[in-house]
Parts: C-alpha cells; structure tokens; sequence
C-alpha cells in the first residue's frame, strides 16, 4: 500500500517537475522576445504591438511604447494602426471574390473596365496587375517626380487622369516584375467599377463583417474618426519625435486601418475559409504566384509573397507608410503566425517578427540562420583604409549609382532615397548601421587595372554587384549647355534647369515646390544623379541638348522636352 502511495507521489512529483520546465520555458521564451522590443517599450517612446499565434491560438500579445505621446496612450494588442502594403491582400481577395461570382476574370485587358486607360502595345491584364508585372509606372513616385510634397492632397480622379496620360510603361507587360503602387491602385478602381461600390464598403461586406474584424477597414476619408487609433512617427535629427499624417485617400495599394487582435482572424481564415462561397480554393488562388513571360515563376502571389525562410515555407507581406510600418508573416506547415504592427517609422517589423519566429520555431527550421549576427563584432581600420574604399559605384545591371564617402572616420553608402552607415567587421566587410533593412557590404579588390567592385548582400532580395566608377567632371561651359525649360506631356509640369555658382540646378516651374535643393551630379556624359532619381539627357545631330529622361526606381524614362 505504501509502495503505492509512494509511486502516485513520484509521478505527481515527475509531472510537476515537467510541468515547472515547460513553464519556464514558455516564460523563458517570452523575456526574449520583450528584449528584442525592449528599446521602445517605454512611456516616452513610440513603437509595436506584437501578436503571435500557435495552432489557432494567440501564444503572446503585447504592446511595446506609446500609440499617442501627446496623451501617453500605451500600445495594446486593441490599438489601431495603418498597416501600408500589408493591405494589398485584402485588396486582391476582393478581386478573386468577383471572379468567384463571375463579375470578371483575372485575364482579362483591364480596359474592359478602365476604358479610360492607355492601349499599348501588349495588353495589360488584372493579372498583371497583381502580380507586379504590368509595367504601369508608380504613382507615388510620378506624384513625387512632378512635384507634389508629401503633405499635399490630390485626389483619386487624378490619380486614374496621371495614370490615363502615361504614353509608355516601364516594360512590355508579363517581361519583369517591379513593385508598383499603381497596379493595386487600379484593382480598387475595377472593384467599384465593377460593383457600384467603393472597395471600402465591398471589403466590409465580403470580408471585415463576415470574419467578425469589427475594428477593420479601408480607410478612404483622412477626416474620418477612429476609435483606439496610434498615430504615426518619425525621428527628428536631434532628439524626439515628429507626427507623420497624409491627406491623401487612394485605398487598394494601402489603406487598411487594422489591430493584432483582428488579424488573427485573418489569419486563421488561412486554414479554414469562411469567405465567398467558403472552399479552401479562394486561399490556394490567393498563395497562386505569377509566372513571367519567359515561365519563370515569382515569389509573388496576389498580394502577399510566398517565399521560404530558413527552410520553411513562409507567407507574408510587410508595409510602410507615414510612420506606420506592418509585417505579418505565416509559416502554414507549421500554423505559426507572428503580427508586428508599428508606428515608429524606423523600425523594421520584417527583421522583428522573423527575430519572434527564430525563438519559437528554432526545432522546427531546416537551415541555420543566415542573417548576421545581432551583435557583430567591430574592428577598427585606419582612415587610409576606409578612404581606399570611397567613391562612386555602378551596378550597370540596375542602372544604378551609389556612392560611399568618409566623414569624421565613418565610411557611408548614399544611394536611392537614403543614406546610412557601413561600420567594419574586418578588412572587407562591413555591416549597415540603422539602416532600414539589414545589409552587409563586401569590397572586393581585383587584379591590377582593374576597378574595386561593391557587392551588397541585402536581408531579402538579391545581391547586387558595384563597379568602381570615375565622374565626369563638366566644365561650366559644357554645364551651361544643360540650361533651359523642360516640359513633360506626361505629367504636365514644367521644370527649369539652371546654372548657379558652377552648379546646375532642377527648379520647378512653383516656385514653391522647388525640389530637389541638392544640385545634379554629373556621372556619365549627359547623366546626372540627385538623391531621389537620376536625369538623362539626349541630343540632336547638331550636338544640341533637346530633352531628357528621368528614372526613379519604379518610374522608367519619364520624358522632358526642352522648350
């Protein structure tokens, strides 16, 4: 009787040790994951909500910092925040419902339903569309290239009226995919096209209502009131914050107002759809990746990108919009789902919820992790060194410039839109510093006659290779010949280019919206390059300066015609 008393107590004892390890794991598990957002989990700081989820289930969810600094509102897993890009899931199942219902067809010439639009040479499909293949050129940056400031409000009609008045595309549609704004931009216009009603309410009706997202929506009237919304911030140069806000309306490439709590519906829709007419098809169309024209397939799916991490099948898509940023990442084999929701615009959600995931799934992955090391290690180079390395680069693949200068023994990466940063971690190597993705730069010196190549290996994408280039250098006789008016059919904006104290200068026809400050650089004969994009210009038999193009990332050869 005794030896029975006494094996129940043992396997009592047994259970409880057990019990106490899993438990302390757990809370193990959780202290790591608050330290990763410990530096803005303070009452004078913006910063995340976080939620993740194990088979159905939230694991963890917290909020991290303040939604609002004015009132010291903290974050919870309740707060509202715009979460960019992230929207455009949302807005290709909308497309996929009215395929389910017949209304349209994902093939077809999307001037069936926006007549308005240009007939090129190849027709666009709602396929393109979605897939980023379309070649239709950015808004934003067209917006930005004709001179509009980020507080400026225009409205959706002159968005479809910009887009109507582009007479070329960046490329023959189904030939490459490039990120662009427009495309889901447009899909919104076909959904109330189609329907007679704004996506907005479309979205409410067919998927916010129906999977109980009470707190969801698109968010298309800058004046509208949201209950438990965070506000957007920036960093100002010295010390604190600055608000981000924006008057504009445009829904479909962005737009989603959203919180951690409802996107778990959203996710677990995932596994067991309730939408439409509620098969498991809808989500298997939703994770169908595009193909371009030659077969090769993307890692782009409709609206969200359907790639691998660390060996595992990983869902997601990030967002990024006047100081929201949004990542939301699902690993479907595995049912585990990490949502990091931010209104502090330099923080990076995709490295912070793939960080979460390294934690909770460390038995699961198939491949060690191949992101450097969170706290590498700094060596020290004398400035001969680090001036060997400075200079302009060219990565003649992208058409592409970048350049790397010294100042105050720090070596720093200017390229498109920013510049951040590069501290070494040996002789060749260096590591981006507050950067807003991860990046390691490798220089690389070849045989001799040879110029210095730049490799940039970036946390997602592909490497990029640099070659070492030498500027041209104008004389102020040859710059004057750059003088004159430009005009651009396309955009309908005017700009003046002028040479002031031996530089030239790209001035708006507003004066008030003179941009940029910084002078054009010259590179190449006839190329210049500003922060933001770069200029091309073309001359007639006669040698004459006659107009010029400009490219900008996801905007392709923008004409100006000299006056």
């Amino acid at each position: 009787m005794k030896s029975g008393i006494f094996k129940n107590k043992l396997i009592l004892f047994i259970f409880l040790i057990l019990l106490i390890g899993v438990f302390s794991c757990k809370e193990a598990q959780k202290n790591e994951v608050d330290k990763l957002f410990a530096e803005w989990d303070k009452p004078d700081s913006p910063g995340c909500a976080l939620g993740f989820i194990k088979d159905g289930k939230f694991i963890y969810k917290r909020g991290y910092g303040m939604a609002n600094l004015e009132y010291s509102i903290p974050i919870t897993s309740k707060t509202i925040f715009r979460i960019g890009s992230t929207s455009k899931q949302f807005t290709a199942m909308c497309i996929l419902f009215l395929e389910e219902q017949g209304k349209l067809s994902v093939d077809d010439d999307i001037r069936k339903h926006l007549p308005e639009m240009p007939e090129y040479e190849k027709p666009i499909t709602i396929r393109h569309l979605i897939h980023h293949t379309s070649g239709i050129r950015d808004y934003l940056t067209l917006m930005d290239i004709a001179g509009a400031r980020g507080d400026d409000f225009y409205a959706d009609s002159e968005v479809v009226d910009l887009l109507a008045r582009q007479k070329e595309l960046n490329f023959t549609p189904g030939e490459e995919h490039l990120y662009s704004n427009s495309g889901y931009f447009l899909l919104s216009e076909i959904v109330k096209k189609v329907t007679g009603k704004s996506m907005r309410v479309f979205a409410e009706e067919n998927i916010f209502k129906p999977l109980g997202m009470k707190n969801t929506h698109f968010h298309d009237d800058h004046t509208m009131v949201v209950k438990n919304r965070a506000s957007g911030y920036s960093p100002r140069k010295k010390d604190g914050f600055r608000i981000n806000m924006t008057t504009l309306g445009m829904i479909g490439d962005g737009g989603v107002f959203t919180s951690v709590d409802d996107l778990y519906f959203w996710d677990q829709n995932f596994y067991n759809n309730k939408l439409g007419k509620g098969d498991q098809d809808l989500i298997n169309r939703l994770l169908t990746v595009g193909i371009l024209n030659n077969g090769e397939k993307l890692d782009y799916g409709f609206g969200i990108a359907v790639t691998e991490y660390r060996g595992l099948k990983m869902v997601s898509h990030g967002g990024a919009f006047v100081g929201f940023r949004a990542e939301m990442i699902r690993f479907p084999e595995q049912k585990f789902s990490v949502i990091v929701l931010a209104n502090l615009g330099t923080i990076n959600p995709s490295r912070l919820a793939r960080k979460v995931a390294d934690i909770y799934l460390v038995d699961y992955f198939k491949e060690e992790k191949k992101a450097p090391s969170e706290k590498p290690k700094f060596v020290k180079l004398s400035e001969a060194e680090l001036k060997e390395k400075t200079g302009a680069f060219y990565d003649k693949s992208q058409d592409r410039f970048l350049k790397v200068t010294l100042k105050e023994d720090k070596l720093f990466i200017d390229v498109f839109y920013f510049k951040f940063q590069i501290k070494p971690v040996s002789q060749t190597r260096f590591m981006a510093v507050e950067a807003p993705i991860d990046q390691e730069i490798e220089f690389e010196k070849q045989d001799k006659g040879k110029p210095m190549l730049l490799h940039m290996h970036r946390e997602e994408g592909k490497p990029s290779t640099y070659e070492a280039v030498r500027f041209v250098t104008p004389t102020p006789a040859q710059l004057a010949e750059y003088e004159g008016d430009y005009f651009s059919e396309e955009l309908r904006v005017a700009y003046k280019i002028n040479l002031d104290t031996g530089k030239l200068f790209l001035r708006h026809e507003n004066s008030h919206k003179s941009y940029p400050k910084e002078p054009l650089e010259p590179t190449f004969k006839d190329r210049f390059i500003l922060p933001d994009f770069q200029l091309k210009f073309f001359r007639n038999k006669q040698k004459e300066i006659t107009s010029f193009t400009v490219n900008a990332g996801r905007v392709k050869n923008i004409r100006f015609e000299k006056k």
